[in-house]
This record gives structure tokens, C-alpha cells and sequence, in this order.
């Protein structure tokens, strides 16, 4: 591993401000672009689908590619691997600002989330490989901070860069960044990789990008042309044959991508079913949301930014307060608890009716960002936890592999309902019905399958350096 020098107490903190600075930028561009979804539509002339895809898009790639960036960064190296995905997500953010159209702009959201992937992948081994001892936890405190201000700024940001310049500046803005960050890892960061040179595991990676991307695009396809149609039925299959292929490859394979032993463990796979559902619970549905928001209410993209943000800002307050609170939150009671919470918060917000405005929202969104402030800072560290010692960097990767994936499939099916023949405010009910629903048994299966108790494993202190926003 080879370390960078730092002559002073200033120099030493450039690697973190250049992982944090990648790590912001790719968690913004998840939510940013919720805000102008109105805008990006009117002017591209893009269907319902279209705009789902936007989402999607990005964070499918994202979600597909998580584990195969971070085996490949594993290999080749971290800095080799995050210079080159700063690089390609700078090119595609300026594809997405110059684009004609919307498949343009589609194909370049797809290369901003497979480039995002590769950054989500290595900035946190960047981190962990620079610094040692109480250093290293303060990194991993502020890198965990830095996440959580990604989501409590991303849906103003992008109200602000829509409604005052344009909603192509959601995407350029990216560009000073990207070279920002570029041109500091270029001279802090010190190259790191795992010893030995075993081999990647290709058909895990292969076989599970094409089932996670088949069974997105066939739900998203059920919304406008239903169950039977072949464009439904064709990807589904296809997604239930590369998921059997992933699952043998997985089993067959001496060094997985995924090893699907981890789930034997009871609480592992708890764990891994409440990362899944909590993001199709508490974010999914806010694309909507801000459709509601804009094209029923004809609210401008800053107000509809500022209506979305007590969620954010009430999760990030809540995540250092439990931190400081409550050190010795067991990984079941925050998990659960908040997964409960973000159910009943999504059942208030279903509560709307023909004359309500936007600040009936702020009930049940204050409610869900409290359970995401005590949801999200355990899942890394409990998943760690229940897995042995060497497969812990595996274990915190498919965490974040499943959080997105369900964010993915989340706005599909979501979309399904949204796009019934109900009223706006109606259709709007029936998605925080279903968010609260989901958030509700995601809770109660955390808390029948999460052993009671703090793993042994957990190190301490680990809540607060593992705080993740998205």
C-alpha cells in the first residue's frame, strides 16, 4: 500500500476532503434531479416512463455495479479506479447538461451511475486505507457527516439551480467538482489494493447487473402496458433466469462477489432485508411527490425543493443525536424501530385530500426522517457485525448494493400507482399507503429476525463512523 506523505497537520485532511468531495457529488445526483422533473420533461418532451427512467437509471446502474466496482478497485487499485470514475461521471453529467433529447440524456444518466458505483465503491477504502487510529475515525465520522448533508441539500440545490438558472445546471455543476476532486486525489491520495491477485468473479458480475436491470425495466414497463404485455413478461423472465445463473455462479465460485452463505445467518439477512425495503419505504416515493408538488400545486422548483426537506434535515439531526444519545442503540431497535417509524410517518402523509397543500406534508416527513436518522447509521456496521471478519468489506458493499436496488425497484412499482386513473392527491395517497406498508413489515421482520443484543463484532463508536445517508 503505498501512503502519501503529509508535512502538515492541513496537508493530511486534502485525502478526505477528496473522497468526501466524490462521495457528496454521487449521493446528490441520486435525489437532485427529483426537482426537476417537470422541467426536464416539458422541454424533452418525455413520457411518464421516461421520467421514471431518469431516476432509474442512475441508480439502477449504481445499484448493479456496486460490488463489481469495488472487486475490480480490489484489484487494479482505489486511486487507479476513483480517478477514473471522477473522470467518466464529469463527461456524463456534461452529456446530461448539453443533451438533445431524452434518450441522450437517459444513456448519459446510465454512465453517471455506473461511474458513481465505481466512486461509492472506493472512497470509503480510500479513507480507511489513509489514515490509522483516532484519525481514522474522525475520517469516517466526517465522511459519514458529509453523506448526510448530501441528502438534506440535494432537493433545495437542485430547486435553486432549476428555478434560477436552468434545470441542465443540475448536471453542469458537477463539472468544477468533478475536477476539484480530480485534482486533489491526483496529489494526496495514496494508491491502495488488496494483496494477492485472486480472480474476478465475471459471471457473478455479469449475471447479476443483467437481473437487476431486467427486473426494473420490466416493472417499470407494467405501468403502461401492464402484466401481460411481452415488453413485461420478456424482461421479467430474463431477470429470473440471470438471478438462478448469479445464484449457482455465486455458489460454484472460490472467490464470489457475493457469498451467499452470509445469509445463512439469520440476522445478517434481516439486516439485508431492511436496507432493502427502507429505501422504497422512505425515498422512492418523494419523485412523486415532487411531480404532485409541481404539476398539481404549481409550486417553483425552490418551493418544492424546501417541501421536501424536513425529511433530510430532521434524519441527519437525528443521526448525530442518537449518536451522542444514545451510543449503546442495539443494531435491532434502531434498525426496527426507525423502519416502524418510517411506516407510520408514510401513512401520514397518505392522508391528503382535494384542498390540501404542501405543509401537510411536513407531519409524516418529520416523522420518516427521524426513523431514517436511526435506520441508516446502523445498517453498515450491523451487517459487518454478522459476518465473519474477512468478509466485512463484502458484507458493508451488499448493503449498499441492496439500499439502491430497492430505490430502483422502489419508483417502479411505486410508478404503477401513480399512474392509475385516480386524481393526483388520490394516486399520490395510495404510493405513501404502500411506502407505509413496506416500511411497517420491513420493521417487524428486522425485529423477528435480528438477534437481541449488540453483536460482539461491532466495534465502538461504530453507529456514528458509519453513517450513510443514502
Amino acid at each position: 500500500m503505498t501512503q502519501i506523505s503529509e508535512p502538515t497537520a492541513t496537508a493530511r485532511w486534502w485525502p478526505l476532503v477528496a473522497a468526501s468531495t466524490g462521495a457528496f457529488m454521487l449521493l446528490v445526483d441520486v435525489t437532485i434531479v427529483m426537482v426537476a422533473l417537470p422541467g426536464i420533461s416539458a422541454d424533452l418532451h418525455m413520457t411518464f416512463t421516461g421520467v421514471q427512467w431518469l431516476l432509474d437509471g442512475y441508480a439502477l446502474a449504481l445499484a448493479a455495479l456496486l460490488l463489481a466496482a469495488g472487486s475490480i478497485a480490489d484489484h487494479v487499485g482505489r486511486r487507479k479506479v476513483y480517478l477514473w470514475a471522477l473522470a467518466v461521471f464529469a463527461l456524463a453529467s456534461l452529456a446530461c447538461g448539453l443533451a438533445p433529447n431524452g434518450g441522450v440524456l437517459l444513456t448519459a444518466r446510465v454512465f453517471q451511475g455506473a461511474s458513481a458505483a465505481a466512486m461509492m465503491a472506493t472512497t470509503l477504502a480510500l479513507v480507511s486505507s489513509t489514515y490509522q487510529g483516532r484519525q481514522r475515525g474522525i475520517a469516517f465520522g466526517v465522511w459519514g457527516g458529509v453523506n448526510g448533508a448530501a441528502a438534506a441539500i440535494a432537493p433545495v440545490l437542485g430547486g435553486l439551480l432549476t428555478e434560477h438558472l436552468h434545470w441542465r445546471a443540475i448536471f453542469l455543476v458537477n463539472l468544477p467538482i468533478s475536477a476539484a476532486a480530480l485534482w486533489l486525489t491526483a496529489r494526496t491520495v495514496g494508491e491502495s489494493r488488496l494483496p494477492g491477485r485472486s480472480r474476478l468473479d465475471w459471471p457473478g458480475m455479469v449475471t447479476f447487473t443483467v437481473a437487476a436491470g431486467a427486473l426494473t425495466y420490466g416493472l417499470i414497463e407494467v405501468g403502461q402496458h401492464g402484466w401481460a404485455s411481452p415488453r413485461t413478461l420478456v424482461p421479467l423472465a430474463a431477470a429470473a433466469v440471470a438471478l438462478a445463473a448469479f445464484a449457482v455462479a455465486e455458489t460454484r465460485s472460490d472467490h464470489p462477489m457475493l457469498d451467499l452463505r452470509l445469509f445463512a445467518n439469520r440476522s445478517f439477512s434481516g439486516i439485508m432485508a431492511g436496507a432493502a425495503l427502507l429505501m422504497p419505504a422512505a425515498f422512492a416515493c418523494l419523485a412523486f411527490t415532487s411531480l404532485w408538488l409541481q404539476q398539481d400545486l404549481r409550486l417553483g422548483p425552490v418551493m418544492a425543493g424546501l417541501a421536501l426537506s424536513p425529511m433530510a434535515l430532521t434524519s441527519l439531526l437525528t443521526s448525530v443525536a442518537a449518536s451522542r444519545l444514545l451510543p449503546r442503540l442495539t443494531p435491532r431497535a434502531a434498525v426496527g424501530g426507525g423502519l416502524l417509524l418510517i411506516g407510520a410517518g408514510g401513512f401520514l402523509q397518505g392522508t391528503l385530500g382535494h384542498d390540501s397543500s404542501w405543509t401537510a406534508l411536513a407531519p409524516g416527513l418529520v416523522v420518516v426522517g427521524v426513523g431514517v436518522g436511526l435506520a441508516i447509521p446502523s445498517f453498515s456496521s450491523a451487517a459487518m457485525a454478522y459476518a465473519p471478519p474477512h468478509r466485512a468489506g463484502m458484507a458493508a458493499g451488499a448493503v449498499n448494493t441492496v439500499r439502491q436496488l430497492g430505490y430502483a425497484l422502489g419508483i417502479a412499482v411505486l410508478g404503477i400507482l401513480y399512474q392509475g386513473d385516480l386524481a393526483p392527491y388520490a394516486a399520490l395517497n395510495e404510493v405513501y399507503r404502500a411506502s407505509a406498508a413496506t416500511g411497517l413489515v420491513a420493521g417487524l421482520l428486522v425485529l423477528a429476525a435480528v438477534r437481541t443484543g449488540r453483536p460482539a463484532a461491532t466495534p465502538r463508536g461504530s453507529r456514528r463512523i458509519s453513517v450513510d445517508a443514502r
